[in-house]
């Protein structure tokens, strides 16, 4: 009775929230109902009959997740997630109080596997509660170091979580040393994913290089980079070595808008066509790849799924506003900036761009981290660049420093969008380039121009 009252109120609130205009309600009715009944998690994971997967790392969780219910629902399960992105646990129970029904049972239970996108930091106490059948580990970068600390304590958390053990299969990125070490201390299998193309590897090396070190303690060697600290890695003290992933992209082949290149899982190769840019997009098909080969389904069908998904809420999301393509493109940290970076660069023509930085808590308050991204490598590649968000002067600060002269500067929302779409030819591409509070808000903006929908209203349950 108890937890049947705790959906009912959850509910309820989300409904007020929508109905008030206050957003989707992705955390408020998980955070009502997780109040009133504290052991939802556990009582409604309990129901799937497919159990969980949990996605986590620092770039990539929601289009991870998305991925992966793109390729569970086509092999005929029904994906229960929280699609918007929202990974405390009032985020996990929202995605439960939105799929169960009044009676506080989930319909269909029996089809259901739960895909849930979790942070962290709130991994390691979630864990042995949802018990996952497999738990996805992408990356591990510094993000927002006013909430989370320097990476090595995430890290240490993560591995004491993974050596208390569990059901969980670990699905781990090989080519990040601080994630591929995670299979020492797991107790059970462990699948592999990482990218076999020197071709795509940078130049020199980037500034968001955050797992230089060993676990021994040695520098590490890298035959080549892929992106921050992200590589073919070596220690030459103990002998540590990148494993050999069991998933892996080979022949890759990076467009402005989509990603060519041949996934082999297990020995068995095929080509893909993935309709996301960039390099980091292919490690979050690799991953979405290896959890879905570690729930045995076959790789033909991972593939046709993967071609056939779209972006994720707010990830390489594309809006036609007047004329003009407006392509999102979020940007948290400076491994993530330094990826888009990474991707403008490549554009045929030097795209106009509104970048947009705020400082709130999802984003982290601390708004240094602009310095240790490479804008620098976007000088004479862009065209007109509107800078926006509560800090657009320190990010029309940073962009002078690096040789990029803002076309302007104005930190209202609606106000920069028109100044950069004004920028923007008819038949051209607008990129936006916020951070996350700044993405919902200009998202909606976008959405509301272009006639769509709420996005709470399209995702699919």
């Amino acid at each position: 009775m108890r937890q049947r009252t705790a959906l009912l109120a959850g509910r309820g609130a989300g409904e007020a929230a929508r109905r008030l205009g206050r957003g989707g309600g992705t955390a408020l009715p998980g955070l009502v109902a997780g109040t009133l009944a504290p052991g939802l998690v556990e009582a409604l994971a309990g129901q799937l009959g497919h159990g969980a997967v949990t996605v986590t790392g620092t770039n990539g969780k929601t289009t991870t997740a998305h991925l992966l219910s793109t390729v569970a629902r086509a092999a005929g399960l029904e994906p229960l997630a929280n699609a918007s992105g929202s990974n405390l646990e009032r985020g996990l129970v929202t995605a439960y109080v939105d799929a169960a029904g009044w009676s506080g049972r989930v319909p269909r239970a029996r089809q259901r596997l739960g895909v849930l996108e979790v942070d962290e930091a709130a991994l390691p106490p979630l864990w042995p509660r949802i018990r996952p059948r497999a738990g996805v580990f992408l990356n591990l970068f510094r993000d927002q170091l006013d909430r989370y600390g320097e990476v090595d304590s995430v890290a240490e958390g993560w591995r004491r979580m993974v050596a208390r053990g569990g059901p969980a299969t670990l699905v781990l990125n090989v080519d990040d040393p601080s994630i591929a070490q995670l299979a020492e201390e797991s107790p059970g299998a462990v699948v592999g994913f990482g990218v076999e193309d020197p071709a795509v590897a940078i130049e020199g090396s980037e500034h968001a290089s955050d797992a230089r070190f060993c676990r021994c303690g040695a520098r590490l060697t890298y035959d080549g980079i892929y992106m921050g600290h992200v590589g073919r890695w070596r220690c030459e003290a103990c002998g540590r070595v990148r494993p050999a992933p069991g998933v892996a992209a080979r022949h890759v082949e990076l467009g402005r808008d989509e990603t060519c290149f041949d996934l082999s899982v297990g020995g068995e190769a095929v080509p893909m066509r993935l309709p996301l840019a960039g390099l980091y997009s292919v490690y979050n098909a690799l991953a979405a790849a290896a959890a879905a080969h570690a729930l045995g389904i076959p790789v033909a069908a991972i593939a046709s799924a993967l071609g056939a998904a779209g972006p994720a809420f707010g990830r390489q999301e594309r809006f036609d506003v007047d004329g003009r393509e407006v392509r999102v493109l979020l940007a948290k940290n400076p491994a993530g900036l330094n990826q888009i970076v990474r991707t403008l660069g490549a554009s045929p023509t030097p795209p106009v761009v509104l970048a947009m930085l705020n400082d709130g808590i999802q984003d982290g308050q601390d708004v240094s981290w602009i310095y240790d991204a490479d804008l620098e490598r976007l000088a004479g590649r862009v065209g007109p660049v509107v800078c926006s968000g509560r800090r657009a002067p320190d990010l029309a600060l940073r962009l002078a420093l690096a040789g990029i002269e803002p076309a302007a500067v104005d930190a209202d929302c609606e106000r920069a969008l028109d100044l950069a779409l004004a920028h923007t030819e008819r038949g051209a591409r607008l990129e936006v380039v916020p951070t996350y509070t700044a993405m919902l808000e200009v998202r909606e903006a976008l959405a509301r121009r272009a006639g769509g929908r709420p996005y709470w209203e399209r995702e699919q349950r």
